[in-house]
C-alpha cells in the first residue's frame, strides 16, 4: 500500500476525554509504529497542522510527528518518541497559537524561549538537540498533548471558559 492509499485517522477535538488522558512510553519502534507514523503523516498534511501527537488521534503511546519548514520547502517531517524536555530558560509569548484538537480558535500562550529536548527518533536512535523560537514552541505543544494537556489549559480561565462555554453550546444544539 502507498503513502496515497493510507486512510486519515480521526482527529479527536476538546472535550473529548482522550486528549486529557497523559500516554504510555513507546516500548516497540516496529512496523506498526511506522505504519501510524505514516497514517498520521496523511492526516496532519491534509489538516495543514504543522504536528500532530498520537493522542490526538486516539493512541496511547508518548509520541507525534512534526513539520516546520519554511514555507514553500519541501516537506520535512520528524518523529520524536518519547520526548522530554531536559532543560528550559526564558520565556516567550507564542503569538496566536492554534491546534488541530482546538479549533477554530487561537490565543497567545507563555512557553519556553529555548528547550533542550531527548527523545528517540523513528528508527530508533537516540536524539538530543536545542530549540528555540518557533520549533521550541511547537515541540513544546505537541509534548503537552502527551502530557494530557492542550493550549487552552495554559492562558486565562477566562479566555478557556468563554471557548468551554462556545463549543459546549455548539454540542448542544447539534443534538
Amino acid at each position: 500500500m502507498n503513502d496515497n492509499q493510507i486512510e486519515p485517522l480521526k482527529i479527536y477535538t476538546f472535550p473529548s476525554p482522550v486528549l486529557k488522558k497523559p500516554v504510555q512510553p513507546v516500548l516497540d519502534i516496529d512496523g506498526r509504529l511506522q505504519e501510524l507514523i505514516k497514517a498520521m503523516a496523511r492526516t496532519m498534511y491534509q489538516a495543514k497542522g504543522l504536528g500532530l501527537a498520537a493522542p490526538q488521534v486516539g493512541i496511547d503511546a508518548r509520541f507525534f510527528i512534526y513539520d516546520v519548514r519554511e514555507q514553500d520547502a519541501p516537506s520535512s517531517l520528524s518523529v520524536m518518541i518519547n520526548p522530554r524536555i531536559v532543560e528550559a530558560e526564558g520565556e516567550v509569548v507564542s503569538k496566536s497559537e492554534g491546534c488541530l484538537s482546538v479549533p477554530d480558535y487561537r490565543s497567545d500562550v507563555k512557553r519556553f524561549e529555548r528547550i533542550l529536548v531527548e527523545g528517540i527518533d523513528r528508527n530508533g536512535k537516540p536524539v538530543r538537540f536545542e530549540l528555540e523560537g518557533f520549533p521550541a514552541i511547537v515541540m513544546q505543544h505537541e509534548i503537552d498533548h502527551l502530557d494530557g494537556i492542550l493550549f487552552i489549559d495554559r492562558i486565562s480561565a477566562l479566555k478557556r471558559n468563554l471557548y468551554k462555554n462556545r463549543v459546549l453550546k455548539k454540542l448542544r444544539q447539534e443534538k
